[in-house]
């Protein structure tokens, strides 16, 4: 697991000598500075904060500005950054699952049943409020204090990892199964009387 180190009261050459020693470690670098000596430390670092009350250029070549001058901003940043790629992982897992899950009943049902058992208007439905609650749950939902701990998201790291892949397939299995079991026995199950047509 990667390590969080804080160096603080550190003069502008040091801050870019020790951002340049851990991007040479492949590490992620983040520096905080507010005066136009940061300037070389700010292009040494992955990110880069500039402190509200500090000097305009500085503001302006910073990644983020902390209008506060609170540091714990700093880590309310990071915070909220990984909450959003958390979010937006579990939205996908869910997308990809519902998606692959009707996909294939509708393939299953038109091999036996000769129709599918979701017309259009249906499947719009099923889009519009899966879609729309899911984004609203994921987009409302606080972030968690332990993703802080969890380690730095490279370039190369795939959103939907092996794990997450996994996940999908188990529950697209199980949701097959209930579609399955509801359309060729939901008839006899719940006692309903009709034909295949209606």
């Amino acid at each position: 697991m990667d390590t969080l180190v804080v160096i603080g009261r550190a003069k502008p050459v040091h801050k870019q000598i020790v951002a340049n020693g851990l991007r040479a470690m492949k590490k992620k670098v983040a520096v905080v500075g507010e005066g136009i000596n940061d300037l070389k430390a700010f292009e040494s670092a992955d990110v880069s904060f500039a402190m509200g009350s500090g000097k305009s250029i500085s503001r302006n070549r910073a990644s983020m500005v902390l209008t506060d001058d609170n540091f714990e901003s700093c880590i309310k940043a990071i915070l909220r950054g990984r909450n959003i790629y958390s979010n937006i992982k579990k939205f996908l897992q869910f997308q990809i699952t519902v998606n692959f899950s009707i996909l294939v009943c509708i393939f299953i049902s038109v091999l036996y049943l000769t129709e599918s058992p979701f017309n259009a208007v249906m499947l719009i439905w099923i889009n519009l409020i899966m879609d729309t609650l899911a984004a609203l749950a994921l987009a409302t939902a606080p972030p968690l204090e332990r993703v802080i701990y969890e380690p730095a998201i490279t370039e190369n790291v795939s959103i939907l990892q092996p794990v997450v892949w996994r996940q999908i397939y188990g529950i697209t299995v199980w949701n097959i199964l209930v579609m399955s079991i509801v359309i060729f026995m939901g008839k006899s199950i719940f006692g309903l009387e009709y034909d295949n047509s209606d």
